[in-house]
């Protein structure tokens, strides 16, 4: 995306974000050294989808019945959710993920009522996938339907508890707060979600030309808003925003107890164009949790363990019918 192009869009949707704060609203809080103070835990929660539901069409806002009766089937869920017994199967059966009592979405659309959190293109969506991903797209097994694993090599970097839900920062079942902590030189998020944190340099050095797990971050002040250009990731990162990008531009700005926050994803072997969303983060006084899941951990011996023993089953039936 062109950067004065990026750099309009995000000031139009800063200003409708600001337009419902009070006149009366405080100054941008700073640090001792005077940057727009953007340290604490935020939380990210919202029922609002990354992709506007093609019902809405070309509406890019709720109105105020729509956004309510959103909300109270959120909550209505919610409660029924905690009524709800836990699932139990037979042996060899799957609940999937979790039960839905441990998943976390919030009850609440963003402030501005957008029916997306992609805000370009216009139609609150993705653009088209490129005709290689597309091809890729296609051969990939479906969910549940991949090959049993041979080693830990096999498994998807989620599987392994080494993916992340903070890079770019999107709304996810659970676990959606990052903490964030400033220096002059430096600004250090910490991903609740599979425990993921990163660096960020403040001082003006160019960027290492070396692909890492998380890629190479530069972040600079443009005014009040921290601008995060994020690039050489290795591609072992498996990202909730649909690939692993080329670039990867994230805008911070403090507007009360909010941080307005946007990513733009520029990847031109997948998409054929960047798109942009943007994300509110509300300041939380809840702690950060422990995220307790590891590579080796029970899940990763027994999907492994599960692949031989079906392997085993799959033998003793073929040796039984001969």
């Amino acid at each position: 995306m062109n950067c004065q192009r990026f750099a309009v869009l995000f000031s139009v949707f800063v200003m409708i974000a600001s337009s419902a704060i009070p006149a009366t609203a405080q100054p941008t809080p700073r640090t001792a050294w005077g940057d727009p103070d953007l340290g604490g835990i935020w939380d990210y929660r919202t029922i609002t989808p990354m992709q506007r539901p093609e019902k809405y069409a070309d509406q890019e806002f709720l109105t105020e019945e729509e956004a309510a009766a959103l909300e109270q089937g959120a909550v209505d869920r919610e409660i029924a959710a905690s009524e709800a017994p836990a699932v139990r199967t037979e042996v060899g059966g799957s609940i999937g993920c979790c039960n839905r009592f441990w998943l976390d979405y919030g009850t609440t659309v963003v402030g501005e009522r957008r029916t997306s959190l992609i805000v370009d293109p216009p139609n609150g969506r993705r653009p088209p996938m490129t005709p290689e991903a597309q091809e890729a797209a296609s051969k990939r097994p479906g969910w549940g339907q991949e090959p049993p694993p041979d080693t830990y090599a096999d498994l998807s970097s989620i599987d392994r508890c080494m993916g992340s839900t903070g890079l770019p920062i999107i709304p996810a079942p659970y676990n959606n707060n990052v903490q964030i902590f400033q220096t002059p030189d430096h600004v250090a998020i910490l991903i609740e979600s599979m425990h993921l944190s990163r660096i960020i340099s403040l001082d003006g050095r160019p960027h290492a030309n070396v692909a890492q797990y998380v890629g190479d971050s530069r972040g600079r002040w443009e005014g009040d808003t921290l601008v995060v250009e994020t690039m050489h990731f290795d591609g072992g990162l498996q990202m909730i925003a649909g690939s692993v990008p080329d670039r990867l531009v994230e805008r911070f700005t403090r507007v009360g107890e909010d941080i307005q926050y946007a990513f733009t994803v520029e990847d031109a072997k997948t998409w054929v164009a960047p798109w942009t969303a943007a994300v509110p983060l509300t300041k939380t006084d809840a702690p950060i949790f422990e995220y307790a899941c590891h590579e080796g951990n029970y899940a990763m011996v027994n999907m492994l363990a599960g692949a031989r023993a079906g392997e085993r089953a799959a033998a003793a039936a073929k040796q039984g019918a001969r």
